[in-house]
């Protein structure tokens, strides 16, 4: 198993030059330290493409790493001992309370004069991401736990521009320490003072349609697939694309996935899914004017639109199907009426540009570069007018934890009136026998409309359960952590930090696939937290009877707490998917 790599040194790359920034060197530093996880591995995809792209190109192709600089951990340390911010930190205050106290905090004046001719020569989009020095490692790698925030940089004076840059990268430093960083440095057992942040400035990869700025694809491509159907093997990998920015598949939204083994393979959906569960909605950047000055939130410059603007943009034909219902089927691209079903088809059935075979070539790279397996996050632009070539922007790459303990899972094991629950279909692999807690969601009550409620009762136990030093067997509907209500249950990590186990159960009302490209799927697996699916047609299916029988320590209108005599046992075979918890 590939160990950790330390983040690189400031001084290991570039610095920062004000005259030549976005010319020559892709990735360049600013002030001194370290510059995190995120920007070494954006770095090292920087030498690697380099290496195996010696012109950039692949057949026809534009590949690169789009152009930042990453401002070294020596400039937050001087932000928070400057302005006695870790005082404020301590106190473990809201979250708009520690954004306002970093928002007012003066900048290190060593730092302003290089940002400042950082806007003036660009005014293009810009995402400010973390990168931090915990992010990306291999067992807690805080994928998407802290901020990241997008502005225009459109507007007209430099000084503008300039206050809007500030106000981001504060707003990152601040998101160090909001609530939900702070629940998964409790779910991982670190102390805030391990942590220091680095920032990354780097240009958004797309394209602007009128008050839009997006990418025609973002993705999110791991080269483990954890749930493989049909044909598909787990060492084949699993690739999610969504039309716009990437924040449709990272927070957990509806996108298109498939195995790049099989890129043309129907999926296992009717028609009727296609219609239902596919992408409706795109995020963009908003290169109009914003709804409201909100300068501590991640989308205050971000729009969603609809499928109807993609095709005022002409981006959805790139894109997308159509289904006729004239004759119940489903054509190939957007030149017939009809409603439309974002399945990419023409970029991976048609072949014409050849995504998927660079997305496989870019896996295969990438785990020898890392030594292990690896999810990759990257952006596509294509210009509808066929001006531009085809650009693909290599976003970030990380390692994944695989584990490969043997563990053997009878069908006998899998049955039995002690059995809570058993799937076919579970990420993770080993045994787990110190559990007595589970909190579940009551089926009986659960509705849809009430998952944002529901997220809260949880959180209220999960406070308890924390305050005693205790964890739990989590069971819910839906697809946990989404940021549509309507998919899950839009909890964060500081409100389910004591989980170890969870069990995602669907109703008819409530059937969605497991996100396997969102932040939140990619921190379970590197905590190694076992995660059971269970569909409610299927041949297993949770013992409600054996959960309602349990002694209550706790209950909420929606969720109920309940504390077992002896722990339960719970084995995950991760060469086969199987798994069972027992009493």
């Amino acid at each position: 198993m590939a160990r950790d790599r330390e983040p690189l040194q400031a001084s290991d790359i570039p610095a920062f030059d004000r005259d030549r920034f976005g010319r020559e060197e892709a990735v360049s530093a600013i002030g001194a330290g370290a510059i995190g996880g995120k920007a070494t591995g954006l770095a090292n995809a920087q030498k690697m493409l380099r290496e195996r792209f010696p012109e950039g190109r692949w057949q026809g192709i534009e590949i690169n790493v789009p152009t930042l600089a990453v401002l070294a951990t020596g400039l937050f340390d001087a932000f928070m001992q400057r302005n006695n911010l870790w005082e404020i930190v301590r106190e473990e205050q809201p979250d708009h309370r520690i954004a306002n106290a970093f928002l007012r905090a003066e900048f290190p004046s060593e730092l302003v004069g290089d940002l400042r001719a950082l806007v003036e020569k660009t005014t293009t989009p810009l995402a400010v991401r973390s990168s931090s020095m915990l992010e990306d490692a291999t067992f807690e790698p805080f994928a998407g736990i802290y901020a990241t925030k997008m502005i225009p940089n459109n507007q007209p004076d430099a000084d503008t521009r300039f206050r809007k840059l500030i106000e981001a990268v504060k707003f990152v430093y601040a998101s160090t320490f909001f609530a939900e960083a702070r629940g998964y440095m409790a779910a991982t057992g670190r102390a805030h003072e391990e942590e220091k942040m680095a920032v990354v400035i780097q240009e958004v990869v797309g394209l602007r349609y009128q008050d839009r700025f997006y990418p025609t694809i973002s993705g999110v491509a791991k080269s483990y697939n954890f749930y493989p159907s049909g044909k598909a093997k787990p060492e084949q990998g699993v690739v999610s694309l969504a039309l716009g920015l990437g924040k449709t598949i990272v927070d957990g939204s509806r996108c298109w996935t498939y195995s790049p083994a099989f890129p043309k393979a129907d999926p296992p959906l009717t028609i009727r899914d296609l219609l239902n569960q596919t992408q409706k909605q795109f995020w963009a950047v908003n290169m109009g004017q914003p709804s409201a000055y909100d300068p501590m939130t991640e989308t205050e410059y971000l729009l969603q639109a609809e499928l109807s603007d993609a095709e005022y943009d002409d981006t959805l034909r790139d894109v997308a199907s159509t289904y006729q219902p004239e004759n119940d089927r489903v054509v190939i691209g957007t030149s017939r009426p009809g409603p439309r079903i974002v399945n990419f088809a023409p970029i991976i059935r048609m072949d014409d540009i050849k995504l998927n075979a660079l997305v496989v070539d870019l896996l295969k790279y990438s785990e020898e570069s890392l030594g292990t397996e690896v999810e990759i996050e990257f952006a596509v632009t294509i210009d509808p007018l066929r001006r531009e070539p085809v650009r693909f922007g290599f976003l970030q790459v990380r390692p994944i934890v695989v584990s490969l303990e043997s563990i053997e899972l009878t069908d006998e094991d899998m049955a039995g009136p002690n059995v809570i629950a058993a799937s076919e279909k579970v990420l993770g692999n080993g045994t787990i026998d110190s559990l007595t807690d589970i909190v579940y969601v009551k089926p009986e009550v659960f509705a849809k409309e009430k998952t944002r409620v529901i997220a809260g009762e949880i959180a209220l136990i999960n406070r308890a359960l924390q305050a005693e030093g205790r964890h739990c067997i989590l069971v819910f509907f839906g697809r946990l952590g989404s940021s549509d209500p309507w998919l899950g249950i839009p909890v964060d990590w500081g409100q389910i930090s004591t989980a170890r186990v969870m069990v995602e159960a669907t109703l008819p009302d409530m059937d969605v696939e497991l996100s396997q490209g969102s932040h939140f799927f990619q921190n379970m697996t590197s905590l190694q937290i076992c995660y059971f699916n269970i569909h409610h047609a299927g041949r297993h299916q949770v013992n409600w009877d054996l959960l309602n029988a349990g002694p209550v320590v706790a209950e909420t209108e929606h969720v109920r707490h309940v504390r077992l005599q002896r722990p339960c046992t719970v084995k995950v075979d991760g060469r086969t998917s199987r798994g069972v918890i027992l009493k």
